[in-house]
């Protein structure tokens, strides 16, 4: 597994030539509301959350294009806390699901309990009926109870005793897997992994930052009190819509689409690669690629959007050939080697 950066805030990351973008510049709260609310967001996660913004942001693009999201990371790297100053930031539920190997399906969807007041059979909602789902150890857990996941992450929507049932508004998945601690695990089949709009790695923390992390405990910071830390909704399921709203009008030239084409077609036939990204990855970039042009102040899709987007867009649809593996060779090289050899528009 890599565990290079995300790349769209890696100011080390150089793709053909050209380096990945910055994290988006903070604007005035007058020129687009929608916009500097998202970006009052990360500043509240901030509060709690220390040295991930790149994850931050890539939890953000996730919810402007309503996908998913793959967390990797060690354990106690602030994931939980997270997902959970995000979900406070923007005044939306959230729900942690532990993944067990005993866990089954009907404890994550809902299933139907007896009444014995009315004689009758209702359902009882499970965890996933919330706007953001904590998936912890998503790889824990056997492949039927993973499987309950793809209905409400590719649907919306959960089907039980032939019931159709729509879940809240915005509803995403935040799955989180250890990439070191893996005995007894199941790993995600390729059909489910590609259902993930973004795979994100949590790398530790600099020394200043553990510095920082360690100073806030040392004056009471309390993660499970996100109130007593300061971290206060800002922005809302509104707010959250406008800002879909104005991702969906980001306009995209036609030699952006044909780039954009270009670099996950080179996935297939990378030599390194058993598994190339499917067209759902290169819709998947696209819609990134226009999100994070809207954060960054712009109505129109730049080259340098597809850089940054790439990586944490098509990592986890693709496939190292055990030879490739057996020579130690990473699948963000190869991806960044593939940025590197595709022809740029100009």
């Amino acid at each position: 597994m890599s565990s290079q950066p995300n790349s769209y805030t890696d100011s080390n990351s150089q793709h053909a030539g050209g380096a990945a973008p910055q994290q988006a510049p903070e604007r005035p709260a007058g020129e687009d509301p929608a916009r500097q609310s998202l970006l009052n967001v990360r500043a509240e996660v901030g509060k709690a959350v220390v040295g991930q913004d790149a994850t931050v942001t890539g939890m953000l693009i996730a919810l402007l294009c309503g996908g998913h999201v793959l967390l990797e990371g060690v354990p106690g790297v602030a994931k939980t806390l997270l997902v959970r100053a995000l979900s406070t930031a923007l005044s939306l539920d959230t729900k942690r699901v532990q993944f067990t190997p005993d866990l089954m399906p009907g404890d994550v969807t809902g299933s139907l309990v007896y009444d014995s007041h009315s004689s009758e059979f209702t359902f009882r909602e499970g965890p996933v009926f919330t706007n953001i789902m904590l998936a912890d150890e998503i790889n824990r857990t056997p492949p039927k109870t993973q499987a309950s996941l793809l209905e409400a992450m590719e649907e919306r929507q959960v089907s039980v005793d032939g019931l159709s049932r729509p879940l809240p508004v915005p509803f995403i998945v935040a799955a989180t897997q250890n990439p070191v601690e893996y005995e007894g695990t199941y790993p995600l089949p390729e059909a489910q992994l590609d259902r993930f709009l973004l795979k994100l790695t949590m790398p530790l923390p600099g020394r200043a930052e553990e510095i920082e992390v360690i100073r806030r405990h040392a004056v009471g910071f309390d993660p499970r009190n996100l109130a007593a830390a300061g971290v206060l909704p800002v922005a809302g399921a509104v707010e959250l819509s406008a800002a879909q709203a104005a991702v969906a009008d980001v306009t995209v030239a036609p030699e952006i689409l044909a780039y954009i084409v270009d670099v996950v077609r080179a996935t297939r036939s990378a030599p390194s690669f058993q598994l190339g990204v499917s067209p759902r990855g290169t819709t998947a970039l696209l819609n990134t690629s226009k999100a994070w042009a809207w954060l960054s102040g712009r109505t129109f899709v730049t080259p340098d959007d597809v850089k940054a987007l790439s990586l944490p867009c098509l990592r986890h649809r693709v496939g190292l050939r055990p030879e490739a593996q057996m020579d130690g060779i990473q699948v963000d090289d190869v991806l960044g080697s593939i940025l590197a050899s595709v022809p740029v528009p100009r």
